[in-house]
């Protein structure tokens, strides 16, 4: 343990992660440097300075990574449509490969010879982590306290802070939160605790992005969406960057009760897990995305999409955005996207949305001329679908006479 003089911290200012601040110092005896990423978590991170001032930290980085976290994340997530189990948006996953990348650049800026996380060791965010350290920096140290320590319930955690003058706030001394909650620019996530137990329906005081649909206005309202090679890049003519575009979404789905899910999912260590989320935007972006695609993909490219996109789901909810199976992907997906360009008009009404128009003046592949149950002038030949019809039946047709030999 001595052989470690100076380790990165990921850190956020709260119990877990300040127990493991002092924990560090006082089992590795090493230089600890703390590093606070802000990805529109919704909370003020700059107490987090003096939090980790107080325990003689010199070297604290507070890091503003909102813009990056949605242009060289969330977006490139989004051109492949991306979900995992057919339902989840994958917040969480998709923020750490970003915190991770963080982390080790701040390693090597500093000299740190380690880096350190609050992950537990039964979920995916253990996995999530190391793997982009390892990606990133071959040879790092990494240490997972929760992996080492006998400091596994909370009444040890809490026993822990005091003995050491850790400050702790008043919703731990009184219970602590009823669910285990994480939150970014794209969606705020709960697990644990209340919501242990699969058959429960979480109560809805818990909700905290989205009203209910039931309580959502009884009025529609239609909002327009600028794409530019896939991405959103204005909202009813509003030019905006990619936070910017986020936090509106957010801010439209969640007065209409869009993006709320219930999910039991697979994680990668093996064990199922329940977790209720919720993504408004994601949840409008997901949508009119494959709207715009759907009049400037060509068939066989969106349904090549289609297939592949499970498993570029897979790699990011396990952790593997560094791999080069998932750059391979991605340099296809972004491909993809030169022509996915155009707008696409959607109605958001009580926890729905609906595609209410989409148009694309220079890419689109929809062709009234073709498409028309009306006269079309000879621009489509009926008789050509009957010799199409007979040489994709031959095979079965085939079949079909062997089996009545």
């Amino acid at each position: 343990m001595s052989a470690i003089k100076k380790v990165v911290l990921a850190y956020s200012g709260g119990l877990d992660t300040s127990v493991i601040l002092k924990w560090l110092q006082d089992v590795y005896r090493c230089e600890v440097v703390t590093f606070t990423a802000d990805i529109g978590q919704g909370e003020e991170v700059e107490p987090a300075r003096a939090k980790a001032q107080k325990f003689g930290v010199r070297e604290i980085f507070i890091d503003d990574l909102r813009e990056e976290f949605v242009r060289d994340f969330v977006f490139p997530m989004f051109r492949a449509n991306t979900i995992y189990e057919g339902e989840y948006l994958l917040g969480t996953s998709i923020a750490r490969p970003l915190i991770a990348k963080r982390q080790i650049e701040i390693a090597r800026q500093v000299g740190a010879d380690a880096v350190s996380h609050g992950a537990t060791g039964k979920g995916n965010d253990q996995v999530r982590f190391e793997l982009g350290y390892y990606a990133l920096q071959p040879d790092i140290r990494v240490i997972a306290p929760w992996r080492e320590w006998d400091l596994g319930s909370r009444e040890k955690l809490l026993a822990y802070a005091q003995q050491h003058g850790i400050p702790i706030e008043m919703k731990h001394r009184e219970g602590g939160s009823p669910y285990s909650m994480d939150a970014n620019l794209l969606h705020i996530s709960y697990e644990g605790r209340a919501l242990e137990d699969p058959a429960k329906e979480p109560e809805e005081d818990m909700w905290r992005w989205t009203v209910s649909p039931e309580r959502a206005s009884d009025k529609a309202q239609y909002v327009e969406l600028e794409y530019s090679k896939g991405d959103i890049v204005a909202i009813d003519g509003a030019k905006l960057t990619p936070a910017q575009v986020l936090v509106q979404l957010n801010e439209l789905g969640g007065k209409h009760g869009i993006g709320r899910l219930d999910l039991v999912e697979n994680r990668y260590v093996g064990m199922k897990s329940r977790g209720c989320y919720e993504t408004p935007g994601g949840t409008i972006m997901l949508k009119a995305h494959r709207a715009i695609e759907s009049i400037t993909l060509d068939r066989e490219v969106a349904h090549l999409k289609d297939d592949l996109m499970p498993r570029y789901a897979a790699l990011i909810y396990n952790g593997y955005w560094w791999s080069p199976e998932r750059r391979m992907l991605q340099q296809m997906i972004d491909a993809s996207q030169a022509n996915v360009n155009g707008w696409v008009r959607v109605k958001l009404y009580k926890g729905n949305v609906m595609v209410a128009g989409r148009g694309s003046p220079s890419d689109s592949l929809f062709d009234t001329t073709i498409a028309t149950f009306e006269d079309d002038r000879g621009a489509y030949n009926q008789k050509d679908a009957e010799g199409f019809i007979r040489l994709n039946a031959l095979r079965m047709r085939i079949a079909a006479k062997l089996k009545h030999r």
